[in-house]
């Protein structure tokens, strides 16, 4: 059998449905991680879909509780034909965000999977169920093809990823042994184009903080103190025009990277940004001046304002507010402290005179900033049988503008980290309406077949 066959199976997968029918089953499957009702949910997604779909391949699996108590359990799945030969590992989450029954268009659903057209919906379709999917898919079709993969298997399966990955660090920190691999390739997150595949070698970090302003007074009347109190609202609204100028680039000298290297630009050189029709178009005076759009959102940092509040803003009131707050989130990429972040920014308040401006962290979890250099043999290799199959050279980025705990693999595990994404830009994750594109799904699946095929070349 060849190459070719079992790309060829890939897409009969495809187009008789049962790809559908696979996702479908996932996708019923309410694993809202962020609901903590939703527990017997997340363990029988592992316990019964992911492990009996494994076992059809021969792999082993066994389901770990979370090691921090709370926090989703993990599955890890093992096929080893033949030591001597390379071990990749494959990483996928069966968590999901919360299902916003009441919000999706009529007709639709977040646990029911219905195509329209090229769109494939139901809430995990996304991220990260279709992408796993069309994983496992393509192994199987490889070794059905073959009658073997000639590389060995590690599948490592998570339920905490949307809550930011609760004892994930500590769970592979404790199984270094059980998780040895030579690689990881693996998918989530979205094409840079919907029709041009796509390689990311890491991702940007994101740390969340809150800044808030309380002077301790209590509201008052405008009209009575108004001139005479400070507003918190105010002060507050000056201390974050402090941190970026007026088209958002950023001021914090510890906050701007040295890491944009002529290795890295070069990377982004031939590289066009594409949501798709319905995606937000750029806005070209915004950011870093200086810099591609590829390069401001894969190769810098970016300061974002995620909520404001002052006062009753559903019911305001003549009063000087008692207090001001705002989450805000700092996406970075490699070369930029994380340790450093929020000291940066209280000596840069400092500096400025806002003293008052209270700085803390939002919540527990920070994904750190990782890249793969672009430059390695793996991602030479990945980008080589992915144009062998397509025609066309993939675009690669450095690092994935969002975030994925990506450091646990490239730092605990010490793997280089490829990854393939599935989806596209406006697929609205996180959102009503959440879905693949069909197209994507086939040439996915083609793609996925003809790197699985290489690995078991000699």
């Amino acid at each position: 059998m060849s190459r070719s066959a079992a790309i060829d199976a890939a897409e009969k997968y495809f187009d008789s449905g049962a790809f559908l029918a696979d996702l479908a089953r996932r996708v019923a499957i309410p694993t809202e991680s962020q609901n903590p009702a939703r527990e017997p949910e997340l363990r029988a997604y592992l316990e019964t879909e992911m492990a009996e779909s494994l076992a059809r391949i021969g792999a082993t699996s066994r389901v770990f509780p979370n090691p921090k108590g709370s926090g989703g359990p993990f599955l890890i799945a093992e096929l080893t034909e033949d030591p001597k030969r390379p071990t990749v590992l494959l990483y996928g989450h069966g968590d999901v965000i919360r299902g916003q029954e009441s919000e999706w268009r009529a007709g639709l659903g977040p646990w029911t999977v219905r195509q329209e057209g090229d769109r494939i919906y139901g809430r995990g379709t996304a991220d990260n169920k279709g992408q796993h999917t069309i994983n496992l898919a393509a192994i199987e079709t490889v070794l059905r093809t073959r009658g073997k993969l000639g590389f060995n298997l590690k599948v490592l399966i998570e339920t905490g990823e949307e809550t930011g990955s609760p004892g994930l660090k500590e769970f592979c920190g404790q199984n270094k042994a059980l998780l040895a691999a030579d690689v990881l390739i693996s998918s989530d997150g979205p094409r840079l184009q919907p029709r041009r595949a796509t390689i990311y070698l890491g991702t940007r970090g994101a740390l969340n903080f809150i800044l808030s302003v309380d002077p301790g007074k209590g509201a008052h009347h405008s009209g009575n103190w108004g001139g005479l109190l400070a507003n918190p609202g105010i002060i507050l609204a000056h201390a974050i025009a402090s941190i970026t100028d007026a088209r958002g680039a950023i001021r914090i000298p510890e906050w701007r990277p040295t890491s944009l290297t002529p290795a890295v630009r070069a990377a982004l050189a031939d590289l066009e940004i594409d949501a798709g029709q319905e995606g937000p178009s750029i806005d070209a005076d915004w950011g870093e001046p200086g810099l591609t759009p590829p390069e401001r959102v894969f190769g810098w940092c970016s300061f974002e304002v995620l909520a404001y509040v002052t006062g009753n803003p559903e019911r305001p009131v003549n009063a000087i507010p008692a207090r001001a707050l705002a989450t805000c989130q700092l996406r970075y990429v490699v070369g930029i402290e994380p340790q450093d972040i929020i000291p940066a920014l209280r000596r840069h308040l400092d500096r400025s005179g806002f003293t008052l401006v209270k700085v803390e962290p939002a919540r527990e979890a920070v994904f750190h900033a990782t890249r793969l250099d672009p430059e390695s043999p793996w991602v030479k290799w990945t980008a080589a049988s992915i144009e062998r199959t397509t025609g066309t050279k993939p675009a690669i980025l450095p690092n994935l503008g969002g975030s994925l705990p990506n450091e646990v693999f490239a730092d605990v595990l010490g793997l280089p980290t490829v990854w393939i994404p599935h989806s596209y830009a406006a697929c609205s994750q996180h959102a009503p309406n959440e879905h693949l594109l069909a197209p994507i799904v086939r040439d996915a699946l083609r793609i996925m077949a003809g790197v699985y095929w290489d690995l078991g070349e000699k």
